[in-house]
């Protein structure tokens, strides 16, 4: 297919894989904090063809794997009001809570729907004037702009019965803790491309300002991560800690003006709960006052205990890069793709998934 074969080119990628073992003059460990990056990585035999001095570690890019289990606590209890309609993206239904899932509640009667976007969930308000549409709003900077175009669109249709649970997460807090931790002991970050064709380059200028990290944004095709991968080689082999930008086809030095509007409209950062990271002040987005209205918090208060994390599960240090998910003891035999225990293992985006998916023996489509 054209445009996606070229970013698939095998006599590019062995060029690449050369220019990286050729620039090395120190063992690397590098962060793709996308979960994407992972998939991607694991998918294409990435690590298998990269020079052994490069370790590859997984980082907190998935939202759904990030969601705490107290915030699903309290979506579980949102959707056991009488008359909700609960909305959410097909990966949170199975995820499990404290005591069960949504996928569980829906089981026992609770009206639970999987939506593509937010616009079909105002859709379902429209479709149900008489009964409360709650949207699990689950995502970083990439899904916010187009939760808070829906409650603009909302506001102009006059629809009193939708409402937004808003568990959005910021990533460049994230980094920040994760590197504040030293736990992973870092060399470099491979940068979300879709976060930051919203948020834009520049967003990442405190890791080689403040941190003295580079950061290579990269997109999701094998030569992207390739590059963006040569890029910080280059970088640490020359001595050098820069923003690079390996996506520039997507991402721009400030971003998207037009998604960063909407979303700082609608949102204002408030202090969130990360699994495994804990709470990180100002990594959340809340509504804003001019529309509490829409706000599921305000319209229906739930009271949750504090949420407990699946017996064994080890998914907090698989986010935070510094476990391996087969160096969980859970992986393959307990938990895994027909019983997920862990986030990691149910979202489309979560390492666990990536590494049964795919494994280092079985790989398909690889650049070799």
């Amino acid at each position: 297919m054209k445009f996606i074969d070229e970013f698939r080119n095998k006599q590019l990628a062995q060029s690449l894989v050369k220019q990286i073992d050729m620039t090395l003059r120190q063992p690397l460990r590098l962060m793709e904090f996308c979960g994407g990056h992972t998939h991607a990585i694991l998918r294409f035999g990435i690590r298998k063809i990269l020079p052994p001095q490069i370790e590859m570690l997984s980082g907190p890019g998935c939202p759904v794997c990030v969601t705490s289990s107290k915030d699903l606590d309290r979506a579980i209890a949102l959707s056991r009001i009488p008359g909700v309609i609960l909305a959410t993206f097909g990966d949170m239904v199975r995820v499990r809570g404290t005591k069960g899932s949504l996928q569980g509640e829906r089981a026992t009667g609770a009206d639970v729907r999987i939506v593509y976007s937010p616009l079909d969930a105002l859709n379902l308000a429209g479709k149900h004037p008489g009964r409360p549409v709650i949207f699990l709003g689950i995502g970083f900077e990439t899904t916010a702009p187009g939760v808070a175009a829906s409650i603009l669109e909302a506001e102009v249709k006059g629809l009193k019965n939708y409402f937004v649970f808003s568990l959005h997460k910021l990533t460049p807090p994230a980094t920040r803790a994760i590197l504040d931790a030293g736990e992973a002991r870092l060399s470099g970050i491979l940068g979300p491309g879709h976060v930051t064709t919203v948020i834009g380059a520049e967003a990442w200028r405190f890791l080689p300002d403040k941190y003295r990290i580079p950061i290579a944004v990269a997109g999701f095709e094998p030569l992207d991560i390739l590059r963006g991968i040569s890029m910080l080689a280059d970088q640490i082999n020359r001595g050098q800690v820069r923003v690079d930008n390996a996506y520039s086809r997507s991402v721009l030095p400030h971003g998207n003006p037009t998604a960063l509007s909407i979303m700082n409209r609608v949102f204002e950062t408030c202090d969130a709960e990360w699994r495994g990271v804990g709470l990180l002040p100002q990594s959340g987005l809340r509504l804003r006052k001019e529309y509490l209205s829409f706000d599921a918090t305000e319209a229906f208060p739930i009271r949750v205990d504090s949420g407990e994390e699946p017996n064994g599960c080890r998914c907090g240090e698989v986010l935070r890069g510094i476990l391996n998910p087969s160096q969980c003891p859970l992986f393959r035999r307990v938990c895994n793709l027909e019983n997920p225990l862990g986030p990691c293992m149910v979202s489309s985006e979560g390492a666990c998934s990536a590494y049964l998916q795919y494994g280092e023996d079985s790989l398909e489509d690889r650049p070799d």
